[in-house]
């Protein structure tokens, strides 16, 4: 903050506000801290939060500080193409929520993995459990990273102290108050979030000169607005590249995601966890665009003079520079509240999964006989050690250089999807799917995955940049995010192909959409009578 000349009252609201919003979580962790001793209090809240809280954790789960920073980068270096894949959740899920989320209320305890076991066996709940373990790892480092990076902008912290920093505070909350505190945080954190985006764009618009209108013209003259290319082209990052991407995703988080399927549990019913789950899609699609266009006016301000920009600064600079060279000291105080508000509460709900996952898939089944003391116990370890692991991921960000975060973060996802949300539509769309088809889709998939990665993945730089394995006109050519897309198909045909040549071996009628509709016909039937 050595543009701003402030004075010491400025730097004691500043860091007063900082301070604030890093204690009043480690204060609500505490207040929720009693009677997490099983691990249906400290993963699902005994099923007791009303759904207008939950609909609020979804969005502030979904909504981070690579929302808050990474969303204004690309707003800013390009147009709103990868605000597609958002806009696509809505679309796909308003088609099978109200399914979905009374499936997984009825046949799972915890874990949205238990579902492919009883569909498809073990191998099925191991390989999509270990999906969401990767994905995850990758996106937290990022979200610990994009805070560091804003704050050591800002206030001057080293960037890996900062992640240190952040690491501790989000590890006690989620440590203490299980998913309990995590939620009611996540409610705070949400409004915080909403508050902040709406301060910072409307000081930008009314600091710009000539206002909205002078930003609109400006980002539409020069290429900021809209969602093109819009050709057929998968080998480009495309309209279609991205609204393809875009539903897959969809189905992915809401159908497969321990993140948002663990939160269908802690609702008190059926009806109020389809609405909670629709109010937090509909409210994060808006404000994944407020912060896009937050990049886009950015954009607009800099090329009318409302500044200058240091030499090569990186897209996702922009924003923190922003803040901390235009914005009233007060409102800086506001603005890193609700930018801690993001990270902290997408990553304890994130660790508060990842810790579910590996105690209901692996701990329970290969120790069923432990006692709810020890499993709370064990849980507790996870946090920790999978709270260490994505803070070394961070550390990777920070040596990281050129490629805008939010591309790495879609890449990343497209790469560790893995096909999954292909075999969740096997299991719940077809009744031919079985065990052994699916496990040679799962085995195909690894291995297109794998071929698309290294005829695509380049080493080196300038001269020297070759191809990991260079197959001529066999190589991968298309986009990466594509991966997100074709992993999905690959496993869903070849599983249901290979399907054919096998039997189902047991009753699977309560786990497919057909056989849902019928029991819920039938149900209709016996109330008539």
């Amino acid at each position: 903050m050595d543009n701003l000349k402030l004075e010491f009252w400025d730097y004691f609201w500043i860091y007063s506000i900082i301070g604030i919003s890093l204690i009043v979580p480690i204060f609500i962790s505490l207040k929720f801290s009693r009677n997490q001793n099983t691990i249906k209090k400290f993963f699902t809240a005994g099923g007791t939060i009303p759904a207008w809280a939950v609909g609020m954790s979804i969005l502030a789960t979904l909504i981070s500080s690579i929302t808050f920073l990474a969303y204004p980068g690309e707003g800013y270096s390009s147009n709103w193409i990868r605000l597609m894949q958002g806009i696509m959740v809505p679309v796909v899920l308003i088609f099978f929520i109200g399914f979905v989320v009374p499936l997984y209320r009825n046949v799972i305890k915890i874990s949205a993995y238990e579902y492919f076991e009883q569909r498809f066996g073990f191998l099925a709940r191991l390989y999509s459990s270990l999906g969401f373990f990767l994905a995850h790892f990758s996106k937290m480092g990022t979200v610990f990273f994009l805070i560091a990076l804003a704050f050591s902008k800002m206030i001057g912290i080293n960037t890996t102290e900062m992640i240190w920093i952040i690491g501790f505070v989000v590890l006690f909350i989620t440590l203490i108050g299980g998913i309990e505190a995590v939620i009611w945080m996540d409610v705070i954190q949400g409004f915080t979030l909403i508050a902040g985006g709406v301060i910072v764009l409307l000081i930008i618009v009314f600091t710009t000169s000539g206002g909205l209108s002078a930003i609109w013209e400006t980002a539409y003259d020069n290429g900021h607005t809209g969602f093109g290319p819009y050709k057929i082209n998968f080998v480009q990052l495309t309209f279609v590249v991205m609204v393809l991407n875009g539903i897959f995703y969809a189905i992915q988080k809401y159908g497969t995601d321990q993140t948002i399927v663990q939160r269908y549990l802690t609702a008190r019913s059926d009806k109020k966890a389809i609405k909670a789950s629709l109010m937090g899609v509909f409210l994060c699609v808006p404000v994944w665009g407020l912060f896009m266009f937050i990049g886009t006016a950015l954009f607009a301000y800099y090329k009318l003079g409302g500044g200058v920009l240091p030499a090569n600064m990186e897209p996702d600079a922009v924003f923190p520079h922003f803040i901390m060279t235009s914005l009233p000291a007060g409102v800086i105080g506001i603005v890193l509240a609700a930018l801690l508000a993001a990270a902290i509460s997408s990553l304890d709900s994130d660790l508060n999964c990842l810790s579910a996952i590996f105690t209901e898939d692996y701990y329970i089944r290969f120790k069923p006989s432990s006692t709810e003391k020890q499993r709370v116990f064990v849980s507790k370890i996870v946090i920790v050690l999978a709270g260490l692991a994505s803070i070394f991921v961070a550390m990777y960000y920070v040596q990281k250089e050129g490629e805008g975060v939010l591309g790495i973060v879609f890449t990343l996802y497209s790469i560790f999807s893995g096909g999954i949300a292909g075999m969740f539509l096997l299991g719940i769309f077809t009744k031919r799917a079985n065990r052994q088809g699916v496990y040679i889709g799962i085995a195909a998939c690894i291995i297109f995955t794998a071929y698309a990665m290294i005829t695509s993945t380049k080493l080196g730089k300038g001269d020297e940049e070759h191809l990991l394995l260079d197959l001529g006109r066999y190589n991968f050519t298309h986009h990466k995010y594509m991966l997100g897309v074709y992993s999905h198909i690959v496993l869903f045909v070849v599983g249901y192909i290979a399907s054919l040549f096998f039997k189902n071996d047991k009753n699977i009628n309560n786990l497919t959409y057909a056989g849902w509709i019928e029991n819920k016909r039938k149900i209709m039937l016996k109330n008539k009578t």
